[in-house]
């Protein structure tokens, strides 16, 4: 990667659980401090699939097809809780993530969806179930430590997935939002 910019999103669909409320505002305020772009990429969530464990479902996947896959894991994983761990640098990278301990119900849905018969891209790491604070820029020693102080003390409730697909490198558009542990309500956008 020339400079301190990191490549955009890797063609492809991922799999996410998406921040609400206030903790949600208190994230996005946080991103477009620290790393703007991302702020414009997606909104403040817990990465699932994509990233570690699982990279990216190939492009080609229609949204048919992985809402006929995710439907099922989705109807059949109920809502479950997290906590996030204090943050920190990803595998020695400039990358800034918040970890969450890779046991218990979010492994078991992150290996529901990897089962699904979805094709994926081979992963970069083990499964690290994470929420990044900083993806792009490589932070000055002093807005690092500032960033490394951010905590979420109350457990997550996770009661839904959404999907991403990268429709170009700096853009993405969400193909589908299903509940956890029910039939959903709306048909997705």
């Amino acid at each position: 990667m020339p400079g301190n910019q990191r490549e955009g999103m890797k063609a492809g669909i991922v799999v996410m659980f998406e921040l609400k409320g206030a903790l949600r505002e208190r994230l996005r305020a946080l991103h477009t401090e620290f790393d703007p772009r991302m702020a414009s990429e997606l909104p403040p969530h817990i990465t699932i699939t994509g990233s570690s464990g699982m990279g990216p479902i190939t492009p080609q996947t229609t949204d048919e097809e992985l809402s006929r896959a995710l439907g099922p894991v989705a109807l059949e994983t109920p809502p479950f809780t997290v906590r996030l761990d204090p943050p920190m640098q990803f595998m020695q990278s400039t990358v800034v993530v918040m970890p969450i301990d890779p046991h218990g119900p979010i492994r078991t849905l992150h290996e529901r969806i990897k089962q699904a018969g979805l094709e994926y891209e081979p992963p970069r790491f083990t499964f690290t179930p994470h929420l990044t604070l900083s993806f792009y820029p490589e932070l000055t020693r002093q807005r690092l430590r500032e960033l490394l102080r951010f905590r979420v003390p109350e457990p997550l409730l996770i009661d839904a997935i959404q999907a991403y697909r990268a429709v170009d490198i700096v853009r993405t558009t969400r193909v589908l939002d299903l509940p956890l542990g029910r039939i959903p309500t709306t048909v997705p956008s």
